[in-house]
């Protein structure tokens, strides 16, 4: 289970983050290649934008789900 305090600095503030257990297995950017990015020098993944709507949401959702290493969270602070 992802947890707020791990999350990558380089996620875009909202609720959606991943943390430092990603295993770049790149599942995330496969389901939602436009919100979710890998970091090259670190290998792994972040969310570079949050979700606009329903679709996005519901493909964040898909992601979070099917992350073998449970690194996706939904509980970050909301958008400012």
């Amino acid at each position: 289970m992802a947890e707020r305090q791990n999350r990558w600095p380089q996620n875009a503030p909202g609720a959606y983050y991943v943390d430092d257990n990603c295993i770049d297995c790149d599942l995330c950017r496969e389901i939602a290649s436009d919100i979710f990015k890998r970091e090259d020098s670190g290998g792994y993944s972040y969310v570079l934008r949050q979700p606009e709507n329903e679709a996005e949401r519901q493909l964040c959702r898909e992601a979070l789900e099917s992350c073998p290493a449970g690194a996706i969270g939904a509980d970050g602070a909301p958008a400012a």
